[in-house]
């Protein structure tokens, strides 16, 4: 009897865990490596598996591209976004962003949950970069509120990524209810750290590494970090904690690095739980 009362209590404990999920946001550099000399594609896919990661925010993903299908024997015949999913993450959406005579690229987020919504939109500054801004709504489970997944590679210039980052806050303030949990992630190309301002007083989030570790994480050159271009941040979550995926030595892979970071869903507090809190003060 002891035995099936503990069992429950276990049951019930697990239950009432705040769920929890993991992110990763990765320049994938077009399936090339750093100088792109290599096909790195199939090393690509399996690292990415080796995050262990529920939901993928991906950039620089190559959907077609006839030069490279013809040249490289081992071209995978499936959009690049496609071929890293294959049976792990069973949702993807697609944001194009370059479009040239013989193919295009743009940003993906891959999905081990439902995906409810996705929209691409054109936030390029000039002619010579096109860049996108992906938003995903997901179902994370049964009584859990929506993710917003917003995935971004922003531009090279500065006065274009200021236009570029009033645009996001423009559409989260939009689009994303103020209580929803939400994700941004991806390569910012903000290496003096102006758009980091502009986001977390505009809309109140925190910068996953910089709340856990002090600093945004150094992501670029991948084999010898210096520039922190690559970011998490996030809104209405618990973050359970955050790593840096380098490349190891001798292993050429994407000029980036890999970030992950881990969150819970925080529970929204019951109204005597907060008339309690306020009678303490």
């Amino acid at each position: 009897m002891q035995l099936v009362e503990h069992r429950a209590n276990i049951c019930r404990m697990a239950a009432a865990s705040p769920p929890r999920f993991t992110v990763a946001t990765y320049n994938i550099h077009k399936g090339f490596s750093q100088l792109a000399r290599r096909m790195v594609i199939h090393e690509l896919r399996e690292r990415l598996r080796g995050l262990a990661a529920d939901i993928l925010f991906l950039q620089e993903v190559l959907h077609t591209h006839e030069r490279h299908a013809t040249r490289y024997r081992e071209w995978p015949t499936r959009p690049q976004h496609e071929f890293i999913a294959d049976a792990v993450w069973h949702e993807a959406a697609y944001g194009r962003n370059a479009v040239y005579p013989h193919g295009h690229h743009g940003n993906a987020i891959l999905s081990r949950f439902p995906m409810l919504a996705q929209e691409n939109l054109d936030i390029s500054a000039h002619l010579f970069e096109s860049r996108g801004l992906l938003h995903c709504e997901v179902e994370l489970g049964d009584r859990q509120p929506s993710l917003h997944c917003i995935n971004v590679h922003l531009g090279l210039f500065e006065r274009g990524r200021q236009w570029q980052i009033q645009a996001l806050i423009d559409r989260i303030q939009v689009a994303v209810p103020r209580g929803a949990p939400l994700i941004i992630a991806g390569d910012f190309n903000d290496w003096r750290g102006k758009g980091d301002r502009a986001l977390t007083e505009a809309l109140d989030l925190v910068e996953v590494f910089g709340e856990v570790r002090g600093r945004p994480a150094r992501t670029f050159p991948s084999m010898l970090p210096v520039f922190r271009l690559d970011r998490i941040y996030s809104r209405g979550l618990r973050i359970v904690d955050a790593h840096v995926h380098y490349t190891t030595r001798g292993v050429r892979m994407s000029d980036h690095a890999a970030l992950a970071a881990t969150f819970e869903i925080m529970a929204k507090r019951r109204p005597h739980d907060a008339s309690r809190s306020a009678s303490r003060h």
